[in-house]
């Protein structure tokens, strides 16, 4: 890690005590902004200007001190809790505490200046208002932005939870259409078994290793989309007619691991069985950042049933998308005649 990395680090950790640290010196540094005594500088003729200037610092030191005692204490303990005539008073007390030590350093420093309470109260009550105003203000708009802070992470969270829960959800479903996949052909005594556990192996080796991550490559995943399609490929036989076509996934873009999948398998669990002539065509294309992908299949509408082990499917993945891609896809599913068509397109990221 270069220096630089280092300072900006440093910085961002810190950035609220140096904030803080910046404005107070900043006020501080340039007390002709911020005196209001009048009657201080009428005797600066017969009195050494620095002398005024520490009875100064001092009382903006202590006015400081006020602004951290409302913010830490008075605000949250009495105001947050509608006990305004306690917070009421304790303003007035602090105010008491100030025009006193302000007594106590004008007799240090200014030995023949006469103290005037009145004088005194005028002069430091505007600032005083002003810094207690101020306290109040950044308190309430530094809790709100907290506040909204802590929201936003809880909403994160939830949506992680709820996304690794409807994830986990298809790895099982997954795993039982292909083993019942494995079951048909071993009945069948297929030769193409030991190439289906092969690709089962590797597609499990995906599920765990892969799909766990929050993003994969688009070509990663269509690789694991063919696949499972080869395993159904090789289930059905010429059964059915698969036609696929891919384009454009080459490029880096990236795609939520594991969200193609339920159209695919949903389009081999419907389409199949009392359908003359069985088609499943599944395209995806990618256009500049745009995916595009379309999963049709014919279908019976009164061999449309829904298994009890599958129950999850469209309306899995539909969530997926509104979590996943807010405002940045479009999902279309409609029945046209004997065909089941879905369309979807999905704003990517490389």
């Amino acid at each position: 890690m270069d220096y630089t990395t280092k300072l900006q680090n440093a910085i961002a950790q810190y950035k609220i005590p140096l904030l803080h640290i910046t404005v107070w010196a900043v006020i501080l540094l340039l007390p002709q902004i911020l005196s209001f005594s009048d009657f201080r500088n009428e005797e600066r003729h017969s009195h050494a200007q620095d002398t005024f200037f520490y009875l100064n610092l001092i009382t903006r030191i202590l006015l400081i001190g006020v602004f951290y005692i409302n913010t830490g204490i008075a605000i949250p303990k009495l105001l947050y809790a509608k006990k305004y005539i306690l917070f009421i008073g304790s303003q007035f007390c602090l105010f008491g505490i100030i025009i006193g030590v302000d007594y106590c350093v004008s007799h240090l420093l200014l030995v023949n200046h006469k103290f005037h309470f009145l004088k005194a109260i005028y002069y430091e009550a505007g600032l005083f208002i002003l810094t207690a105003l101020a306290s109040i203000t950044f308190k309430v708009l530094w809790d709100k932005q907290q506040a909204d802070y802590r929201a936003n992470e809880r909403q994160k969270e939830n949506l992680k939870t709820e996304l690794a829960f409807l994830r986990s959800q298809i790895s099982p479903h997954f795993i039982f259409n292909v083993l019942n996949n494995i079951v048909a052909m071993v009945r069948l005594k297929s030769d193409t078994v030991e190439d289906t556990v092969v690709k089962l192996s590797n597609l499990l080796q995906y599920m765990l290793y892969e799909a766990n991550t929050e993003k994969v490559l688009l070509h990663e995943e269509t690789t694991y989309l063919k696949s499972y399609i080869d395993l159904q490929s090789q289930r059905f036989g010429n059964k059915i007619q698969v036609i696929t076509q891919f384009e454009g996934v080459e490029k880096s873009y990236t795609i939520e691991p594991m969200l193609l999948i339920p159209f695919v398998e949903n389009a081999f669990k419907h389409g199949y069985g009392l359908i003359k002539d069985p088609v499943i065509k599944i395209g995806l294309k990618m256009s500049e950042a745009q995916l595009f992908f379309e999963v049709k299949n014919k279908y019976n509408a009164d061999n449309v049933q829904k298994d009890k082990a599958s129950g999850i499917g469209l309306g899995n993945v539909k969530r997926r998308l509104e979590l996943l891609y807010p405002n940045t896809h479009s999902l279309t599913i409609e029945q046209q005649q004997d065909w089941f068509i879905v369309h979807l397109k999905i704003l990517l990221k490389s």
